[in-house]
């Protein structure tokens, strides 16, 4: 009985949030077609039509929840001024009616917007408040097992949140996910290898997107969490797609915690690996940490073996061609490093071709594309 209540209460909800979904699109429309309406739009539209039928189809189930009934007002609101709009209608045109016209569709629009916006708020809020109980929902101890959750319904949470953070800053969107807590948590389930990679790649995707959200908020959880350890270790290409973002966005601080948990030698080490895409993503964050990293990070990288690994690279496969070349641009032109190490960088990638070339002709090559593409 306590199961099939459950099950009911979950359809019922899910129903109740297609609808507001419905409503938020209706209201999308609304508010855009006024706006670009230079009077207003023609009465058989569906931005006349659509509030009217919103305040009929959706009475009943705003009313049935008091968290809602602000927003059953708003559209009430709504559809009367859309009503007033339509009642307004001159027999014939004239400067009085064209300007009482005009200040009634701008306050439909005003409304609609107003509607929108706390709708989109309530729906945030849902989302963010769904996944934190879905997530705070998942075993904890080693002793439960993976079948002590739904993963589908994690991987689908995280998902709804993903999509939201793409659509760009909202600042009630904000509030709502700094007073849940969520990155913590999508950090836990990223650092957990008891879960599956599927799972924890996408995890992984929806932090990344956090800090994309508001890079000042959320990159200091970036660095004091065991994130950037997590992404490294797992190995896998979603989880070096990441690491390159976080490069890309954090800069020099990421590089620097890379060097520190001694990410960065495992990077070079994906210069190695089997699969092709890996190899390639691989030497996207290569370069990515040439570009911004400090001396002791590019020392690391270099002394980690991985001019031998890209001149191997650069013989034999097209994606490499001139990577050798590429780095030393990279270190060239970034923002870690002084001008005379630098240069004592160049001699060194110079050296270590010499001394990883297997020919004086792939040599002379290498090294004249270094000296050609390093140079201003």
């Amino acid at each position: 009985m306590e199961e099939r209540g459950r099950g009911r209460g979950e359809a019922e909800k899910m129903e109740t949030d297609q609808h507001l979904f419905k409503i938020l699109q209706s209201l999308n429309r609304v508010s855009r077609d006024f706006q670009l309406s230079h009077d207003s739009p023609d009465f058989d539209s569906s931005a006349i039509k659509l509030p009217l039928e919103l305040r009929t189809a959706s009475s009943s189930i705003l009313a049935a929840n008091p968290n809602l009934f602000s927003l059953s007002q708003r559209l009430s609101q709504l559809a009367d001024a859309v009503q007033e709009l339509q009642n307004s209608k001159p027999p014939r045109h004239g400067l009085l009616s064209f300007v009482t016209r005009r200040v009634r569709s701008r306050e439909v629009s005003r409304l609609a917007a107003d509607a929108e916006s706390e709708l989109q708020a309530l729906i945030d809020r849902e989302i963010v408040y769904n996944l934190e109980n879905t997530l705070a929902a998942m075993p904890r101890s080693g002793g439960e097992t993976a079948a002590a959750f739904d993963e589908d319904k994690v991987f689908d949470g995280i998902s709804a949140l993903q999509e939201r953070l793409s659509r760009g800053f909202n600042m009630n969107l904000q509030d709502s996910l700094l007073k849940s807590g969520i990155f913590s948590q999508l950090e836990w389930v990223l650092c957990n290898p008891r879960f599956r990679i599927r799972l924890r790649e996408k995890a992984a995707i929806s932090m990344k997107e956090l800090l994309l959200f508001n890079k000042d908020v959320f990159v200091g959880s970036v660095l004091v969490g065991g994130s950037v350890k997590a992404l490294v270790s797992m190995g896998s290409l979603c989880s070096l797609q990441v690491l390159s973002a976080l490069i890309k966005a954090i800069k020099s601080p990421l590089v620097d915690l890379m060097e520190f948990c001694g990410g960065i030698l495992k990077v070079v080490g994906y210069l190695s690996s089997a699969e092709a895409e890996m190899r390639v993503m691989a030497m996207e964050c290569v370069m990515e940490i040439g570009y911004f990293g400090r001396k002791e990070a590019v020392e690391t990288m270099i002394n980690g073996g991985l001019i031998k690994r890209l001149v191997a690279l650069q013989s034999s496969e097209g994606p490499f061609a001139g990577c050798v070349a590429r780095l030393a641009v990279q270190l060239e032109v970034g923002e870690g490093l002084r001008q005379r190490e630098k240069r004592a960088f160049k001699q060194l990638i110079l050296k270590r071709v010499g001394e990883a070339c297997v020919s004086e002709a792939e040599c002379a090559t290498i090294v004249a594309e270094v000296l050609w593409g390093s140079s201003p």
